[in-house]
C-alpha cells in the first residue's frame, strides 16, 4: 500500500523560510506528476506548485518567485522550498502524487504551516 509522508511544517515569522518534504512509502513507480496543494480555513484547496517527471514546473501566481518545487525521482520524494513567507501562506499543505504503477492519485496527511509574528 502506498502512503505519502510529509514533514517540515511549523511556525515561522513573516519573511522566514520553511522546507517541506514528502516521501512515498511502499512500491510505486512511473510517477508522472508531483504537487503541493494548500487549504486555509474556510477556503478551498488550491494548487501551489507542481512538477512533472521531466521536471517541468508550474506555480500559483501568489507564490511564484518565492516557492521552489523540486523532486528526487530515485527517492520518490518531492520538496517545497518556501521563502519570504507571508501570513497569507498560512494553511495546511498537502502533497499529491499521480502515478501509473499502481495507478492512482495519492495524498499526504497534511502538514500545518503557520506564518505569524
Amino acid at each position: 500500500q502506498v502512503q505519502l509522508v510529509e514533514s517540515g511544517g511549523g511556525l515561522v515569522q513573516p519573511g522566514g523560510s520553511l522546507r517541506l518534504s514528502c516521501a512515498a512509502s511502499g512500491i510505486i513507480s512511473r510517477i508522472y506528476n508531483m504537487g503541493w496543494y494548500r487549504q486555509a480555513p474556510g477556503k478551498q484547496r488550491e494548487l501551489v506548485a507542481a512538477i512533472t517527471s521531466s521536471s517541468s514546473t508550474s506555480y500559483a501566481s501568489s507564490v511564484k518567485g518565492r516557492f521552489t518545487i523540486s523532486r528526487d525521482g530515485a527517492k520518490n520524494t518531492v520538496y517545497l522550498q518556501m521563502n519570504s513567507l507571508k501570513p497569507e501562506d498560512t494553511a495546511v499543505y498537502y502533497c499529491n502524487f499521480r502515478a501509473l504503477s499502481p495507478l492512482g492519485d495519492y495524498w499526504g496527511q497534511g502538514t500545518q504551516v503557520t506564518v505569524s509574528s
